[in-house]
């Protein structure tokens, strides 16, 4: 067990009213390139209760019964481990969740999203605990999936940027990319995902510094949110005692600029999410500015600059976007120990690129068959019930 506390400082259980025993809960899941939707279903499960336990799937399970992977079981439990609504995390989870789970980390319910969970066998993985009554549901949040994700990669490795005209293979593979029996394909288009101001509010901490405290502040991408980020991140949040972490976000233009193709995969309100679920971050500047200005570092008082040994690609000028926090000595570069970038997630897709596509394709096909099958059973009842008047 990997043990938390809510908030990266840590600690117990949140506080219950006087004379009620905390509310213990559990979720589960494989958390496999982990994303804002993710993150959101943890927000929603925490709200339901006092502690939240996570239990994180196994490499062998998922490919048993969804197919391989993207990354591997430590690094989904450190990405898990990362997510600041979570209080403990449970490695090696069974895939099909029982009241034998429940009852052995003192939980009281489990929670999922209104999406479909199967085994290799088409079982609801969650039929035992619904029947006994110690199941929620919270919303799943549109327009992102793990599989849709897998998708976007994808379609990168076969067109530059959208700006420029399709080839004709990319518009034939973009077409018949992932299409399920019912002709949807949701990977060829923008993210359906619209931004609100009540989502941000929802993951934003709503702190501002606090005297004592030292202001950090940093700078990317973070594009598909992944364990090099949350290496660096908190190899930054280490480096004070009372650290207040500002992560600026490009805005997608000037991504595209820095890093071409079809970058960022995530557009900036996706970013801007998954980042403020990470529990080493205290704030996000939305669209932030290219270079370091010295009105930037004024305007949120920043004490201290830090980068990571990725390339800093020069600003459309040709000057060094850090140079004014270089001349004032407050720039520092940090080795998160971690060699994993966008770039080499987006290689070990395209090197398992056939597995992925038969992975998404056979994801979606068990859920139209559960799909048709509770539908027939439905029918079933229906027909039984009018034969019974």
């Amino acid at each position: 067990m990997i043990r938390n506390g809510h908030g990266a400082a840590g600690g117990a259980e949140r506080p219950s009213p006087a004379g009620r025993r905390a509310v213990r809960v559990w979720c589960d899941g494989c958390y496999d390139m982990v994303h804002y939707g993710h993150s959101n279903q943890l927000r929603q499960a925490r709200a339901m209760g006092d502690y939240l336990i996570v239990g994180v799937h196994t490499d062998e399970e998922i490919a048993k019964h969804k197919g391989p992977p993207v990354f591997t079981q430590e690094e989904r439990y450190k990405m898990v481990q990362a997510i600041k609504w979570v209080d403990e995390v449970v490695p090696a989870a069974p895939y099909v969740t029982t009241l034998e789970t429940l009852d052995k980390y003192n939980c009281d319910f489990c929670v999922h999203g209104n999406d479909i969970t199967l085994t290799v066998d088409g079982r609801d993985t969650y039929e035992e605990v619904k029947q006994a009554g110690r199941y929620r549901e919270c919303k799943r949040t549109q327009g992102v999936s793990t599989t849709d994700l897998v998708g976007r990669m994808l379609l990168v490795t076969k067109a530059h940027h959208s700006s420029q005209e399709m080839s004709s293979e990319y518009r034939e593979y973009a077409d018949s990319f992932g299409k399920c029996p019912g002709g949807r394909n949701p990977w060829t288009g923008v993210s359906q995902f619209l931004q609100t101001s009540q989502k941000i509010i929802q993951f934003a901490s709503g702190k501002e510094p606090q005297p004592g405290e030292t202001v950090i502040y940093v700078a990317g991408a973070f594009d598909l949110f992944h364990i090099g980020h949350v290496d660096f991140l908190e190899k930054v949040y280490r480096l004070a005692d009372r650290p207040y972490v500002i992560a600026g976000l490009h805005f997608d233009q000037e991504v595209n600029r820095y890093k071409g193709k079809n970058y960022p995969i995530m557009n900036l309100h996706e970013r801007t999410l998954s980042v403020l679920a990470c529990r080493y971050v205290s704030e996000v500047v939305i669209g932030a500015p290219y270079a370091v200005t010295a009105e930037l570092l004024g305007h949120f008082k920043v004490d201290l600059v830090c980068h990571g040994k990725t390339e800093i690609v020069p600003d459309r000028d040709g000057s060094d976007p850090y140079q004014e926090p270089k001349r004032r000595g407050i720039f520092c570069q940090i080795d998160s120990g971690s060699d994993l970038t966008t770039d080499l997630i987006v290689q070990r897709i395209i090197k398992n690129r056939l597995e992925y596509e038969a992975r998404n394709q056979k994801k979606e096909a068990k859920e139209l068959a559960f799909l048709e099958a509770t539908r027939q059973q439905e029918m079933q009842l229906v027909g039984e019930g009018d034969d019974f008047c």
